[in-house]
């Protein structure tokens, strides 16, 4: 199989946080990007080099559910979207069961209701998780 540090059209899943407002910033880039066998690249904000490990199995399975449930339920787009976006992209090998989830101002709650809040709550869980579940190499 590929290295994982050669893009993200062969990643199970890719979890994406773009800053807020209009940027100028061209290395924009996937936070975490996790392949079907575990294996994961992980690369932070600052530049630094991205970072090989893996995901446990357990992890990715509980993810896989979790977002196509999400899939099915309304986030909401808060009173001032332009506060940054984070992104869930699950890419199996069945094409027509991708899920790609997008949190517009996920810090933000300013008209949204109660259900909305939940659901984007379970999403940053989730993000956050993936992200914690990883293990350098």
């Amino acid at each position: 199989m590929a290295d994982p540090a050669s893009g993200p059209g062969m990643a199970l899943f890719t979890l994406t946080a773009m800053p807020a407002g209009w940027q100028t910033r061209t290395d924009l880039h996937p936070s975490l990007e996790i392949q079907p066998d575990g294996r994961a690249v992980k690369r932070a904000d600052n530049g630094a080099q991205p970072v090989t490990g893996t995901v446990p199995a357990d992890v990715i399975g509980a993810a896989a559910a979790e977002v196509k449930a999400l899939a099915a339920v309304d986030m909401g787009t808060p009173d001032q979207a332009d506060k940054g976006t984070s992104i869930i992209d699950y890419m199996p090998q069945s094409p027509d069961q991708d899920v790609h989830l997008i949190v517009y101002a996920p810090e933000l709650g300013d008209g949204l209701n109660d259900d909305q809040k939940a659901s984007r709550k379970r999403f940053d869980d989730l993000f956050q998780r993936l992200l914690n579940a990883f293990v350098p190499a």
